[in-house]
C-alpha cells in the first residue's frame, strides 16, 4: 500500500496526506486516487479537494462513519494503479509584464540582481504544471518556476490585487482569477479569464495541466481581454 496518513477534519472531512513516494510525483498519486474515488461513486463522499501532497474528502456522516471511510480508503489504495498524466500541449497564457500590470517586476529583478528583461525571459521560458487549485476558485499554483526567481511573499499584502494578475510567491507562480487581497509579488497580467462560472468547465486550468506564459504588449492585453 502507498504510504500515507489520514487526518480527521471535524466530523465531515478528512485529509489523506502523502509523503514523497519512491520518486513518483505525489500529484500522480493524488490524481489517480481522485479519479478512482470519483469512479467509485461512494454515496457518502460529497466533495474531493486535491492539494499539493494531499487529497481532502468531504463526506456525509449520516451515510458512513469515519472508521468505515478510512477502511474504504485503505482498500482503494491497496489496489490503486498510479499512472502518469497524459501528455498534452501547454495552455498558452498571454501576459503583459511590468508597468501597471506588474508593479513588483523591478523589485523582483532587484532582489535577484538581474534585469526586469531577465525576469520576463526566465518566467516566460518555463513550462509549468498546475500542482493544485486553491485560495480562490480557479487560482492555479504552478510548479516549475526557475529557482533563480523564487521570491518570498510581500511583507505587506495588498488589499486588492486585480483579476488576471500574475505573481510569484515563494517557489510558485500563480494567477489571480478575480480581484482579491494578495501577498504575492505581481510581475504581469493576463487577459485570460481564469474562472468563469458560466463555462462548461469554469476553471481554465485543472490540476496536472501544463501552462506556458507568452509575453504580450499593453495594446494586445486590451485587445484580448476576456470578461473576468
Amino acid at each position: 500500500m502507498l504510504p500515507h496518513t489520514v487526518i480527521p477534519l471535524g466530523d465531515r472531512a478528512l485529509t489523506i496526506d502523502f509523503p514523497e513516494l519512491d520518486g513518483r510525483a505525489p500529484r500522480d498519486v493524488i490524481r489517480s486516487l481522485d479519479a478512482r474515488l470519483l469512479a467509485s461513486a461512494h454515496p457518502a463522499i460529497t466533495g474531493r479537494v486535491p492539494g499539493i501532497g494531499t487529497l481532502t474528502l468531504h463526506y456525509e456522516p449520516l451515510l458512513t462513519s469515519y472508521e468505515a471511510l478510512v477502511r474504504f480508503i485503505h482498500e482503494t489504495l491497496a489496489s490503486l494503479v498510479v499512472t502518469p498524466a497524459a501528455a498534452t500541449d501547454p495552455v498558452r497564457i498571454p501576459v503583459c509584464y511590468g508597468g501597471e500590470c506588474g508593479p513588483d517586476l523591478d523589485e523582483v529583478a532587484a532582489t535577484h540582481r538581474i534585469t526586469a528583461a531577465d525576469v520576463i525571459a526566465m518566467h516566460a521560458a518555463g513550462i509549468y504544471t498546475v500542482a493544485m487549485i486553491g485560495f480562490l476558485p480557479g487560482f492555479p499554483y504552478l510548479e516549475g518556476l526557475d529557482a533563480a526567481l523564487h521570491t518570498p511573499r510581500r511583507a505587506s499584502p495588498r488589499t486588492a490585487v486585480p483579476a488576471g494578475s500574475v505573481g510569484i510567491g515563494g517557489g510558485s507562480t500563480g494567477i489571480y482569477p478575480c480581484t482579491s487581497p494578495g501577498g504575492w509579488h505581481l510581475i504581469g497580467r493576463t487577459p485570460r479569464a481564469l474562472f468563469a462560472p458560466t463555462r462548461q468547465q469554469p476553471a481554465l486550468l485543472q490540476p496536472g495541466d501544463r501552462g506556458q506564459f507568452v509575453p504580450i504588449t499593453p495594446e494586445q492585453l486590451r485587445q484580448q481581454m476576456e470578461p473576468q
